[in-house]
């Protein structure tokens, strides 16, 4: 698969088999997350590799209930160490990063042959105290991982000519 075909076909799963995250894979996905650029290469993120199943269970209830989380083989926390940067153009230089970042882990999961779900519905400071996450960070998201129950349907994207203006802002 390239990259291309990955950014095509990959979907957000939210039903998953009982299959396990083989390490290698997990170690692969994770070091492409490595890998993504930050401001001034900095890197100010930490992941939290969840597969506890009790852990997981607690993350449901943190998650306004969605149940796909605990079968999930695997849940990873996204967390900002500086969430109090700005960058020079003056906006938040976490959401970037950890964005960043995150979507290298949805890509190289797919690449992988696993399905991800990113999750930004949770409470977060309840989060926080089930992953033992200091008060001054901030969880970004949460990211459910593993082989897909079956293949989600596509959805609708805008055409790309309602997305893209040329040389200046346009309505």
């Amino acid at each position: 698969m390239n990259v291309y075909q990955a950014i095509e076909t990959r979907r957000s799963v939210r039903e998953y088999r009982e299959d396990p995250v083989l390490e290698d894979s997990l170690k692969r996905i994770m070091t492409a997350a490595s890998l993504a650029p930050s401001a001034h290469n900095a890197q100010e993120y930490k992941f939290v590799i969840v597969k506890d199943k009790e852990r997981k269970k607690e993350l449901v209830k943190a998650a306004m209930g969605q149940r796909f989380i605990a079968t999930a083989p695997v849940v990873i926390a996204a967390v900002s160490l500086n969430p109090e940067a700005v960058m020079d153009c003056g906006v938040l230089q976490y959401p970037v990063d950890v964005a960043i970042a995150v979507d290298h882990i949805t890509l190289a999961a797919a690449e992988e042959g696993l399905g991800t779900c990113w999750i930004g519905a949770f409470n977060q400071e309840e989060v926080k105290k089930i992953l033992g996450v200091p008060e001054q960070y901030k969880v970004v998201a949460l990211l459910s991982l593993g082989v897909a129950y079956d293949e989600p349907e596509p959805k609708s994207r805008k055409e790309l000519h309602l997305l893209v203006c040329q040389e200046q802002f346009s309505e």
